[in-house]
């Protein structure tokens, strides 16, 4: 079979299960200031940098009638919570191994986050066969101009492989990653939640129900 140039791999929900931590941590921080946060709107932060899903949480606490706050004052609040929940965060079904295979054949990898470097490495201690990722690119990068959708993220990880980005698989699991990927011009491979559906992700995506599905 046609091999990868090179694999980018997002890291929240793809390679470690921390979704539902991210999305507890927001919805106790939502609520301290007197917001429930819905489900689709937890769902809509999937995959964005932190700074980007404090600015739209803080706005839906204004829109209810809550306190305005800053990102500071709200990330005040929601960074413990998250801190305490993410290092007991599980690997995904098959990741180790397909990051291990990556690595015995020789393809290059990259980790394309919206996590800040300081939450790669909080996640990434409980789990060494993360450091086979040797290349990274985090949401609070000083390259990075813009988080996803944006393609920056992906690009910029081609770009520090070597590698063009249409030679690349990019690996993903939430909606704003995909196009992401897909906006950067990779082969896109999306990891689908429990609860979505490939219709919902870019045309032309490979939809998998687990990354054991996937054969190197």
């Amino acid at each position: 079979m046609i091999r990868p140039a090179a694999c980018l791999f997002d890291l929240d929900g793809l390679l470690l299960d921390t979704e539902p931590l991210h999305a507890r941590a927001w919805r106790e921080a939502a609520a301290h200031f007197g917001r429930t946060l819905q489900p689709q709107e937890v769902l809509a932060l999937r995959g964005r940098r932190r700074l980007d899903c404090a600015d739209q949480v803080r706005q839906w606490i204004r829109q209810s009638d809550g306190p305005a706050l800053s990102s500071t004052d709200l990330l005040a609040v929601r960074q413990p919570i998250a801190e305490a929940l993410l290092p007991h965060a599980a690997p995904m079904p098959g990741a180790q191994a397909l990051v291990e295979r990556c690595h015995a054949l020789g393809i290059p990898m990259a980790l394309a986050t919206s996590s800040s470097r300081e939450a790669v490495a909080l996640k990434s201690e409980p789990h060494p066969w993360l450091k086979l990722i040797e290349r990274r690119v985090h949401g609070d990068d000083p390259e990075l101009l813009a988080g996803k959708p944006a393609p920056d993220v992906f690009l910029l990880a081609a770009r520090r492989l070597g590698v063009a980005p249409t030679a690349c698989w990019a690996f993903e699991d939430s909606i704003a990653g995909a196009r992401s990927a897909q906006a950067a011009g990779c082969q896109v491979h999306v990891l689908l939640p429990a609860d979505g559906v490939c219709a919902q992700y870019p045309p032309e995506v490979v939809c998998l129900k687990s990354l054991a599905e996937l054969r190197l």
